[in-house]
């Protein structure tokens, strides 16, 4: 027995050690959400519209800075002139990808239950307060990080699934909102309660005998911190 033992432990010693548990797949790019984005599809969308606004608005500015880099650092096997419209390339699609997210945003906010223009300029506004550079960047590096940077992959995913439930919902699209913030719907009277009897009509008040108001509204208007004025009381009429 002792000697089986012995064999057991030491083939078991033998076999290599249990893998670990292997890491999971990294997250495609269309679903990856990028550090400091609104996590819901409109907002997301706005952040992605202005993101890339300030991208394109860049443009003039870093052009001649991105020119002297490239004409500086020139791979053998390439034109300048090929590497240029690379750039040319990329605001031509740019300008198409706003007129996606824009009529994304447009159509949410056409189906949606509330308004949320604001929520999308604010995010607007995010998105776009990534090109202000801080006064120490110099024009190079502002450059070269214009010429680095990409759009999102799940910017133009995201727009069209935004534009296709809001296009497909109408009415029933939600966006930022939940039931608990709609109306209690109003009570139905019980089914055995009896109509209010309607009150008496009374006579027609006499407008001679009317009293005026204690008070002027234009006065309290004009004045509001005056003390209303007295009630002039009637005269009695003498007696025959």
């Amino acid at each position: 027995m002792a000697f089986h033992a012995i064999a057991l432990a030491l083939f078991l010693q033998a076999q290599p050690a249990a893998a670990e548990a292997a890491p999971p797949p990294p997250e495609p790019a269309e679903e990856r959400l990028p550090t400091g984005a609104p996590k819901d599809d409109y907002p997301f969308v706005g952040w992605c519209y202005g993101m890339l606004r300030g991208y394109l608005d860049l443009h003039d500015q870093v052009m001649p800075e991105v020119t002297r880099i490239e004409s500086s650092f020139r791979p053998p096997d390439r034109k300048l002139s090929d590497d240029l419209k690379v750039y040319a390339d990329m605001q031509k699609e740019g300008r198409a990808q706003l007129k996606l997210f824009q009529s994304a945003l447009t159509a949410a906010e056409k189906a949606s239950l509330k308004p949320i223009n604001t929520i999308g300029a604010q995010a607007v506004s995010d998105g776009a307060n990534i090109w202000k550079a801080a006064p120490d960047v110099t024009p190079a590096r502002l450059a070269q990080e214009w010429m680095s940077w990409a759009l999102p992959a799940r910017c133009e995913v995201t727009a069209k699934k935004l534009k296709a439930n809001a296009t497909l919902l109408g009415g029933a699209f939600k966006v930022n909102s939940s039931e608990d913030d709609a109306p209690p719907p109003a009570a139905a009277p019980p089914a055995d309660a009896k109509p209010a009897e309607a009150a008496p009509e009374s006579a027609p008040a006499d407008p001679a005998a009317e009293a005026k108001p204690a008070t002027d509204p234009a006065a309290v208007l004009l004045d509001p911190g005056a003390p209303p004025p007295k009630a002039k009381a009637k005269k009695k009429k003498p007696s025959a």
